[in-house]
């Protein structure tokens, strides 16, 4: 090995050293927990809306929740740190804790957890417009997105395989909540009566959650498919539109308690969870 090869090991080592501090780790399960209190929030709005009260089923919904009380402003900024924290943590989950793994299992690492990286990133700059008072609608976001796309002449391809990622991390969700995959995040309880019960949020919460991302999907690729862009309108028109249905009602509670389930699961992952 070079001597520039050992040094750039030696410093990818000191920065992963660095990654593993404790502040890290609580920041991270912070962000675990903000994310666990905003799937509650979203499986409420849902319930509500199937009864016929108005709500946005949609993470901007859900913060705005949170931002519509008198700790508003604190709240916002601290789960600005929170999720940034763990977007930081995933961070470091795909690139420097993966360098000892086979080739294979890193390169999936580095897409998975780089991905929910950019994702948890994304929520904590959303927190972070609240905090600054400019508020904004992530259907109206996604409708003027997928209009910008259809301007194009490969845009509705583009949405057309937007709307298919969407449906695969949807089916990846059911399978993993049916498989119980989620079960290698979670073992402190494993055996136990308590455990039972979180499988059964774990398993409730996953695949409710990729029934509500399918539904997603398939409006992008609908929306693509009849070039209107303005039925593209995200997780909220996607759950809206369950109303317009004999049984939709009954299934946008059912969904609103899975998103709970999988809120509460996540909250325990958040404490309890490997990091």
């Amino acid at each position: 090995m070079s001597n520039g090869e050992s040094t750039l090991r030696q410093a990818a080592d000191a920065v992963e050293e660095a990654s593993n501090h404790k502040v890290l780790d609580v920041l991270a399960r912070a962000g675990f927990a903000v994310m666990a209190l905003l799937h509650v929030i979203l499986g409420a709005i849902a319930i509500a809306i199937a009864f016929g009260h108005p709500g946005e089923a949609e993470p901007t919904g859900a913060i705005a929740q949170l931002a519509d009380n008198p700790w508003g402003p604190f709240v916002m900024w601290g789960c600005v740190v929170a999720c940034l924290g763990l977007a930081l943590w995933q961070a470091s989950e795909a690139t420097l804790r993966a360098r000892s793994l086979p080739r294979k299992e890193r390169l999936a690492k580095l897409v998975s957890s780089g991905f929910l990286a950019v994702a948890y990133g994304s929520v904590g700059l959303t927190f972070a417009g609240f905090a600054l008072g400019q508020r904004s609608d992530s259907g109206d976001n996604t409708r003027d997105f997928s209009a910008s796309l259809m301007d194009h002449p490969v845009g509705p391809w583009l949405l057309v395989a937007l709307g298919l990622t969407i449906l695969g991390i949807g089916i990846y969700f059911v399978v993993k909540g049916l498989r119980r995959g989620f079960k290698e995040e979670l073992f402190h309880f494993e055996g136990t009566r308590r455990g039972r019960l979180i499988d059964s949020l774990g398993v409730t919460g996953h695949v409710a959650k990729g029934i509500a991302l399918d539904l997603t999907g398939l409006l992008f690729i609908i929306a693509a498919a009849k070039h209107r862009p303005e039925e593209s309108t995200g997780l909220d028109g996607s759950l809206k539109a369950l109303q317009d249905h004999p049984f939709g009602p009954t299934l946008l509670v059912a969904i609103g308690a899975g998103f709970i389930a999988y809120g509460i699961f996540a909250l325990i992952r958040a404490r309890f969870g490997r990091m």
